[in-house]
C-alpha cells in the first residue's frame, strides 16, 4: 500500500526531474472514441530511478450510469537496461492517488503557510483521494465539499468521519476558502472568478482536451497559472488554449510549470493576495514513479503474481 506522504514526496522528485530535462516522456496520445471519451498512451523513462514504463488509459464519462468506473487503466513497467516486461498492474487507483499527491505538492509550494480552509468541489474518487493527501501538507480546520448529485455528497460526507461540511452550493464551498479543488467531470466551468478570495489557491484537475473547460476563464486570467508540463498545457488543456485563441493572455501566462517551482528555479506565489492557479494534466512520470514504488514495495513484500508469458 503506497502512503500519501510518501507518494508525494516520489512525486515531487519526479516532477523536478521532469522540469530539469532529465524525463524522456512526449505529451500524451489520445484517440477520442466518443463523446466527452477518449483512450489515451502515455510513456515515460526516469533514469534516475531506473524505472520505465507506460500507462494505457481510457476515460468514459457514461460508465457512472452503468455502475463502472469512468477511468479505466493498465501500467505495464520495463527493465530499462534489458527492455524486458517486470510488471502489469492495475492504474485506476494509481491514477487517483498520483493525482492527488501532485496537488499536495502544489499545495505544499503554492498555498499560503496559514491556509485553513479546504472547498473541493466534487464527491468522487479524486474528491476522496484528495481529502486523504492535503491534509498532509496543511493543517485544515475546516473542510466543505459540494457536489452537483446530492446523493454522492450525502456519502461523502458521511464517509470522512466529520472532517467535510457539506455546502449548499458550489458557491458557499468556495467563498473566502485557501484551497479549493476542483474535482468534478465537468467539461463547463463549475467555478466562477468572483467566488475566489485573493491569496486562495486553486487545483484544476479536469478538463483535460483542448474542447473542455472546467474554470471560469476570467479566473485563469486573473491567476497566476502553475503547470505539470508546458508543453501538455498548451495543446491538451481547453482552459488554457481557448483562452489563447480567445485573446486573454499569451502562452507567457502559464508562469511556471511545478516542478520548477519546487526545484525553485521559477517563483511560486510572489505575494499573499495572489490566487495561484495549479493546472493538472497528469504526467506519465507520475504513473510509472508511483507504479515503480508500488513494484519495489511489493517485491520487498513477497507479493504479487508471478505469470510466465
Amino acid at each position: 500500500m503506497l502512503s500519501p506522504i510518501e507518494l508525494v514526496d516520489a512525486i515531487e522528485g519526479a516532477l523536478v526531474a521532469f522540469s530539469s530535462g532529465k524525463i524522456l516522456q512526449p505529451v500524451r496520445t489520445a484517440l477520442e472514441t466518443g463523446d466527452r471519451s477518449f483512450f489515451a498512451l502515455m510513456p515515460a523513462l526516469f533514469p534516475g530511478q531506473a524505472v520505465m514504463g507506460a500507462k494505457l488509459v481510457t476515460v468514459v464519462p457514461a460508465n457512472a450510469a452503468r455502475g463502472l468506473h469512468t477511468h479505466q487503466a493498465a501500467i505495464s513497467l520495463f527493465d530499462p537496461e534489458t527492455g524486458e516486461l517486470l510488471a502489469v498492474m492495475d492504474g485506476r487507483y494509481i491514477t487517483e492517488i498520483r493525482t492527488a499527491a501532485a496537488s499536495a505538492i502544489s499545495v505544499r509550494h503554492l498555498a499560503r503557510k496559514d491556509a485553513k480552509v479546504l472547498a473541493i468541489l466534487g464527491s468522487g474518487v479524486q474528491a476522496r483521494s484528495h481529502l486523504d493527501a492535503l491534509p498532509h501538507v496543511r493543517p485544515f480546520q475546516e473542510i466543505r465539499a459540494w457536489s452537483p448529485t446530492e446523493e454522492h455528497l450525502r456519502r461523502f460526507t458521511a464517509s470522512s468521519d466529520g472532517r467535510v461540511r457539506a455546502a449548499r452550493s458550489a458557491e458557499e464551498a468556495v467563498r473566502n476558502a485557501d484551497v479549493v479543488v476542483v474535482a468534478t467531470s465537468s467539461i463547463t466551468p463549475a467555478i466562477a472568478d468572483r467566488w475566489v478570495s485573493p491569496g486562495a489557491h486553486v487545483i484544476a484537475i479536469g478538463a483535460c482536451r483542448p474542447s473542455q473547460r472546467e474554470v471560469d476563464p476570467a479566473l485563469i486570467a486573473r491567476a497566476r497559472v502553475i503547470v505539470d508540463s508546458r508543453a501538455a498545457a498548451l495543446v491538451e488543456s481547453g482552459d488554457i488554449v481557448q483562452s489563447i485563441a480567445e485573446g486573454r493572455f499569451g502562452a507567457e501566462h502559464v508562469a511556471a510549470e511545478l516542478g520548477e517551482v519546487a526545484a525553485g528555479t521559477q517563483p511560486g506565489r510572489t505575494s499573499d493576495d495572489q490566487v495561484t492557479l495549479f493546472k493538472s494534466l497528469g504526467l506519465a512520470v507520475e504513473d510509472v514513479t508511483a507504479a515503480g514504488l508500488a513494484y519495489r514495495k511489493a517485491l520487498a513484500a513477497g507479493r504479487g503474481l508471478v505469470v510466465e508469458l
